[in-house]
């Protein structure tokens, strides 16, 4: 887990992370030439720390690691996808503020 309380998943690793989780998993698939990934980049940080013990949050870049984007049909980035009990449970595309987004995952909170 890194300081920040974000998980950052690889395609080996996704898997492995998400099924182990007893909480949702909110992962942010994400690339570094994205602007409106790097504009809401702050806000899960805040999201990891506030949330933490409720929600789970992950990144894992697209580029780097194609599977899992091709496998959850990952189109348009940023893309955050909700996971519980290992299956997808919300999908948000684009970048929303952070009131738009504790809004989205009220239901997970």
């Amino acid at each position: 887990m890194a300081a920040d309380g974000i998980l950052t998943l690889t395609d080996s690793t996704f898997d492995e992370q998400i099924n182990a989780s007893d909480v949702p998993v909110v992962v942010d698939f994400w690339a570094d030439w994205c602007g409106p990934c790097k504009m809401i980049a702050p806000i899960v940080g805040e999201l990891a720390v506030e949330q933490a013990g409720k929600l789970k949050f992950a990144k894992i870049d697209v580029d780097a690691n194609p599977d899992a984007s091709l496998r959850y049909g990952v189109m348009s980035i940023p893309t955050l996808l909700v996971f519980k009990d290992g299956q997808v449970a919300k999908r948000l595309v684009g970048a929303k503020g952070k009131g738009q987004l504790l809004e989205e995952l009220g239901d997970f909170i």
